[in-house]
């Protein structure tokens, strides 16, 4: 975490490290990230660096932690078309709002899928904080889930969260395997249209199993099989 220094700086002194930052981690891998480039970039004094910092990897979580604070900021100012929407079509809804946030912050999503998918020796310190920034938004959620009626309220709400931010979690190694993408390609964002749509029909599938369970029902929903969510490619 930064010394009380770094918040100390005037605001756009700050903003201005912080972006400096996040444009070098999100254009190259951790390792051959410099400390250097950023200063210079920043114009700061690489001595004042280590006044605001411990180290490169103090830098690097602190940038993590931003990028998922202000993701959970985004999907909770935005909105859905119909705001009376039932849990399960929002959650649905969520998943693209997400896709949209990165989309609109590139190199901010950039800099997190080379922690997700690229040559990371603590990538398990990152994924445990970004899931851990997620819980409490994921309470909120399953919350108002149980007093709209659309989860069964006698489920415990610990457990619940627990489901969804799992697996929500584990897509991260889902999508690529069912994809037959790289790490290049997804720590570099390099998805072509055939295969941000068969994403989103993963999504799709993720919602309607949350919503109807594993369980065969009369009439069940039409599935989608492995085939179709890779045939894009």
């Amino acid at each position: 975490m930064p010394n009380a220094t770094f918040f100390n700086l005037p605001e756009a002194k700050r903003q201005g490290i912080i972006d400096c930052a996040i444009a070098e981690f999100a254009s190259t891998d951790y390792d051959s990230a410099s400390i250097s480039n950023i200063t210079k970039q920043a114009k700061i004094a690489k001595g004042s660096f280590y006044q605001y910092f411990e180290d490169k990897k103090d830098l690097y979580l602190h940038l993590i932690d931003l990028a998922s604070q202000q993701k959970i900021a985004y999907l909770k100012a935005s909105q859905p078309p119909d705001p009376d929407i039932g849990f399960f079509a929002y959650l649905r809804w969520l998943f693209s709002a997400s896709t949209q946030f990165e989309l609109a912050h590139p190199a901010l999503s950039q800099l997190v899928n080379r922690a997700f998918y690229g040559e990371l020796s603590f990538r398990d310190q990152v994924l445990q904080r970004t899931q851990m920034a997620s819980l409490s938004y994921g309470r909120e959620l399953v919350e108002q889930g149980i007093a709209q009626g659309d989860i069964d309220a006698s489920i415990d709400v610990d457990f619940a969260v627990f489901i969804l931010s799992t697996l929500s979690y584990r897509l991260r190694d889902f999508i690529p395997q069912q994809l037959g993408l790289t790490p290049e390609q997804l720590a570099q964002n390099q998805l072509s249209p055939e295969d941000c749509a068969a994403i989103e029909r993963i999504f799709d599938e993720l919602v309607r199993v949350l919503e109807h369970g594993l369980g065969r029902s009369p009439a069940p929903a039409q599935s989608i099989p492995t085939k179709s969510l890779t045939q894009a490619n």
